[in-house]
């Protein structure tokens, strides 16, 4: 994949500055901003949970909580896979 040298040109300031600021806050307050972006990847999740059970099968709330238990089960395994093949770095 080339990289673009000039990819802030093509951009509208307001979307520069979007950016920049969201560097900032994910440097400065790591685990809150991978909290709320993982809440983002789960409004993707809970409603094709809720789509594949059927409307008599499951409520709303259930299925955001299962939606939240798979991203947390996905992080985990990652976790435990790097833990696993590179001990040295824990």
């Amino acid at each position: 994949m080339k990289k673009l040298a000039h990819f802030d040109d093509y951009l509208p300031e307001n979307i520069q500055e979007g950016i920049s600021l969201l560097k900032k806050v994910l440097h400065r307050h790591p685990i809150p901003m991978q909290i709320f972006l993982l809440l983002c990847l789960n409004l993707i999740i809970a409603p094709a949970v809720y789509a594949v059970a059927g409307d008599d099968e499951l409520t709303r709330k259930a299925a955001w909580a299962l939606g939240l238990l798979g991203i947390v089960t996905i992080a985990l395994s990652i976790y435990l896979f790097v833990v696993i093949f590179q001990p040295e770095k824990f």
